[in-house]
């Protein structure tokens, strides 16, 4: 493997633990602010980091 992949490799998992870290401490800041919708924020949480993780993957195999 030559530098550059593994350098873009790294950013792309680096990338995407901040994506889904964000995703996490905004729901539960939300969750705060209004208890009352935690169902529908969680499910909203859990589809977006599903969905960044799964990009994340994508961009890693095609690096």
């Amino acid at each position: 493997m030559d530098i550059p992949r593994i350098v873009g490799a790294g950013l792309i998992v680096i990338g995407a633990g901040v994506g889904i870290g964000r995703i996490g401490g905004q729901a539960m800041e939300a969750i705060a602010r209004q208890p009352e919708a935690s169902g529908k924020i969680q499910t909203a949480m859990l589809i977006a980091a599903a969905l960044i993780e799964g990009i994340g993957f994508a961009a890693l195999f095609a690096s």
